[in-house]
């Protein structure tokens, strides 16, 4: 009776397990789409309003955010909407419509502002931020369920690389001031496409050390999608002491114990 039990109970914790990776995994993977969505908006959309816009001195800065259709909003020093830039689903930009009427904040837009500028703040006040060569820090908030976060990814203004790290998550109490901040990788790491070695790259892999972010991160995700136009990487790996994780271009995240991993490789 008792060996029945320990097997039992060892077939429960392992189902357990499994259902436990299985939702950490789609949650890191929605939030990865959902920064990612938000970024596509803010390329075409920086993209569109440069062009179009004329009076570049009065540019106050930009965010993008999905309601029914993914928006990207330009807005003056003087904090007035002057862009409003919405996208179709697959943010063509010969689809995307244009607006540069000036006009107030909607009140989610008004949310979004709010966290976006106490974010900038903070960044531009605390050490812990950190801007290398050939890079920019990308301010991308985020509201859902009435919980308002601010991703910080880094960007790269050079050709033929793919940058991970770097990259932060801001929090905030339920008066719009920062709760929390911190790092979700410990270093800037920087993956060329086409390397002199080996050709054009097919994959990649890179390892988590934080201990709050031992899995594949929602910024690594986003960072997957938006640059897999340039990569055509078709599988993308992240390893740590406790999880080994698995993106495909297909945008499945698979999450596993890295012993798993280990004996299923050996």
């Amino acid at each position: 009776m008792k060996n029945i039990l320990s097997v039992l109970f060892i077939l429960f914790a392992v189902l357990f397990n499994a259902q436990n990776l299985e939702k950490i995994s789609k949650e890191i993977n929605e939030e990865g789409i959902a920064l990612y969505r938000s970024e596509m908006a803010s390329w075409y959309g920086t993209d569109l309003f440069i062009a179009n816009y004329g009076k570049k001195e009065n540019i106050g800065g930009y965010f993008s955010y999905v309601d029914d259709v993914p928006k990207c909003i330009f807005f003056s020093k003087d904090q007035k909407v002057i862009g409003t830039i919405s996208f179709p689903t697959n943010y063509d930009p010969k689809n995307a419509n244009l607006d540069l009427k000036e006009r107030g904040f909607t009140p989610i837009e008004a949310e979004y502002f709010t966290i976006r500028q106490n974010a900038l703040k903070r960044i531009q006040n605390d050490t812990i931020f950190k801007v290398y060569k050939n890079t920019s820090l990308n301010i991308v908030p985020l509201i859902k369920n009435k919980v308002k976060k601010v991703y910080v990814l880094t960007g790269p203004s050079v050709n033929n690389v793919v940058v991970f790290g770097n990259d932060y998550l801001i929090t905030f109490d339920n008066k719009d001031q920062v709760k929390n901040v911190e790092k979700l990788h410990n270093s800037l790491i920087v993956q060329n496409i086409n390397d002199e070695k080996v050709g054009k790259t097919i994959s990649g892999v890179h390892t988590h050390i934080l201990e709050n972010w031992l899995a594949m991160t929602p910024t690594d995700i986003c960072t997957l999608m938006l640059y897999h136009k340039f990569t055509d990487w078709e599988s993308y790996f992240t390893t740590s002491k406790k999880y080994t994780s698995i993106w495909n271009a297909n945008n499945n995240l698979v999450i596993m114990k890295t012993e798993d991993f280990e004996k299923m490789n050996k």
